[in-house]
């Protein structure tokens, strides 16, 4: 047994640290930034458009913390290189991505078009991987890092009009695997995040539906949809140094929903 190490809850904290989230402006990465300039990161945000960045720059501003963004299609050919570049130019390090920008098509199978598979693929799963990989390259010269990267419920069960997201997020669990282990001996952690149903503005229509919203909830043992700021304690742990013996994982925040 070696010498003991000493905790405190210093070990949650992201001060100095540097963080690419993409999507990070809006939805539920918006959540990720917020948590994580509350515990004294500073951020880089990727998206597409400029969605929410009035609205960020103005929470950075009242946590004292420090926001950047870069408006770039991420499945554009040469974004992981002009992300990076970026990101390293303005904070001179990386510690930690968060794969978050997605989107979902859907469609009944015998009418779901070739292009939507492209698009959900390119994004979900192929941007995902690309700019993981740039990003792997500097955090391995640091001899450190955290990749996040975000599943989602599709990453355990079946969605009958969602081909390509289901497959795209049964994907971002392989790949978090098949990355923790190759990055490990480079001191680099990755995980992954299962949201469950989320009080959002997009899960608004859902939530009406009465037959479907009671269904969803008679499968939640928590009893309610989860309000976003539910997910953000969990993208800080996975962050900081406190899961640092903690890779390869996907953790449901779901309030039990996969029980059921």
């Amino acid at each position: 047994m070696g010498k003991e190490v000493a905790f405190n809850t210093d070990k949650f904290r992201l001060d100095g640290k540097v963080a690419i989230i993409t999507g990070g402006a809006s939805g539920l990465g918006y959540n990720y930034t917020k948590a994580m300039l509350i515990s004294g990161a500073k951020i880089v945000i990727a998206s597409y458009d400029e969605r929410g960045w009035e609205e960020t720059t103005e929470f950075a501003k009242s946590v004292n913390g420090e926001v950047k963004f870069i408006k770039v299609d991420v499945t554009a050919d040469g974004a992981p290189v002009k992300i990076v570049s970026e990101a390293l130019s303005d904070f001179g390090q990386i510690d930690i991505l968060v794969n978050n920008a997605g989107m979902q098509r859907r469609e009944n199978w015998k009418d779901f078009k070739d292009s939507d598979w492209n698009a959900v693929i390119n994004l979900n799963l192929n941007a995902l991987y690309f700019l993981s990989h740039a990003v792997a390259k500097v955090m391995a010269n640091q001899g450190s890092g955290k990749i996040i990267n975000i599943g989602s419920m599709q990453s355990f069960r079946a969605g009958k009009f969602i081909f390509p997201y289901t497959a795209s997020k049964h994907g971002v669990v392989g790949l978090t695997k098949a990355y923790a282990d190759a990055l490990a001996p480079d001191n680099i952690q990755v995980n992954a995040i299962a949201p469950g149903y989320i009080d959002t503005p997009m899960t608004k229509a859902l939530q009406e539906d009465k037959s479907r919203n009671t269904e969803i909830l008679a499968h939640i043992p928590a009893g309610h949809w989860a309000d976003p700021s539910e997910l953000m304690g969990t993208v800080v742990f996975l962050a900081s140094a406190a899961s640092n013996y903690i890779t390869g994982v996907t953790i449901p925040v779901d309030g039990g929903y996969l029980l059921r």
